[in-house]
């Protein structure tokens, strides 16, 4: 089940993220990355003024994922799934919740490591596709994915 997460939720959140994350932090030599030094206040802030959702067994909280209008994009951040429900669905269904509760969005746009191969097989299957890469240091390299609704009226 998927809702809309209350501030209430952030501890649960923020331990979910720092479970998700450390995959990541380990395969980029960097364990300072912001998903893992940011604090509870922070998280509970982007609850109160941003959309996050939540992905739920249960009473558990098993996934997260934050999107915030600006303009007509819809940026996409901090998709995050607990270790042991990874490759469940659960980012997907998160995702999709989230497309169709910003449906007014033109676009939505994130951004992964270049090593994040998992992560670009998700977001490529949802309809992401690169815009662009930047190389932060030796061992980084962002890779930027947008995905543009169809808007297109359906076939008759």
């Amino acid at each position: 089940m998927i809702e809309r997460a209350e501030p209430a939720d952030a501890g649960e959140i923020l331990t979910v993220q720092r479970a998700a994350y450390l995959t990541e932090a380990q395969l980029y030599g960097d364990p300072y990355i912001p998903p893992l030094v940011e604090s509870l206040e922070q998280v509970r802030k982007v609850i109160e003024g941003a959309l996050v959702l939540k992905a739920l067994d249960g009473t558990r909280i098993v996934g997260a994922v934050r999107g915030r209008l600006s303009g007509t994009t819809c940026l996409v951040g901090r998709l995050v799934v607990a270790p042991d429900r990874q490759g469940q669905g659960v980012g997907t269904a998160l995702l999709r919740a989230l497309h169709e509760e910003v449906a007014e969005a033109e676009a939505f746009d994130l951004f992964t490591g270049h090593l994040s191969e998992g992560n670009l097989r998700l977001y490529r299957r949802l309809g992401y596709r690169e815009t662009s890469r930047e190389r932060m240091d030796d061992h980084l390299t962002v890779v930027y994915l947008r995905r543009t609704p169809d808007r297109s009226p359906p076939p008759r």
